[in-house]
């Protein structure tokens, strides 16, 4: 009973891992462009009262986008978070660098599309990206990975010879 019941609660922390991760990802991927978010703010002053107008039309196609972006993101890293899983592997280094991996991998593979996603072009913020992701899952799910194996369990008994 108590092996399902982890099971039950790693299905609720590995998504919810998950969405802080990509959270905290977006959270960096602003903060370092966030001069030239300001800059677009401000390239037309007279344009300012219509954003909200402008948001609604075109916030689902950012929308889509992004997502875009995210899922050849998070593919790879759902793979390491599955190899995570499996080995019970709760080390810092090992999601910071999952993270990392994963969105460098994702870049990679959008690269074709630099003058579409000027914000998605940096490797280098994407892969910092990448890494508070990792960091955030770690926080969530990541330190106690694995349903099999207690964190605060008792230490296994040792065999008298």
């Amino acid at each position: 009973m108590e092996n399902f019941a982890r099971f039950l609660l790693r299905l609720l922390l590995v998504p919810l891992g998950g969405a802080t991760a990509i959270v905290a990802a977006m959270a960096v991927v602003l903060a370092a462009h966030w001069s030239e978010i300001v800059a677009l703010a401000n390239a037309n002053p007279d344009a300012q009262d219509d954003w909200l107008v402008a948001l609604i039309f075109t916030g689902p196609i950012l929308a889509l986008l992004l997502s875009m972006t995210l899922v050849v993101t998070a593919l790879p890293a759902a793979v390491g978070v599955l190899i995570a899983e499996a080995f019970a592997i709760r080390s810092w280094i090992y999601h910071a660098a999952n993270g990392g991996l994963s969105a460098w991998i994702g870049w990679s593979v959008m690269q074709d599309n630099d003058e579409k996603y000027r914000f998605l072009t940096e490797p280098r913020v994407m892969v910092a990206a990448g890494l508070a992701g990792g960091l955030a899952y770690w926080l969530i799910a990541g330190w106690s990975a694995g349903f099999w194996k207690p964190v605060f369990g008792p230490p296994p008994a040792q065999v008298q010879a």
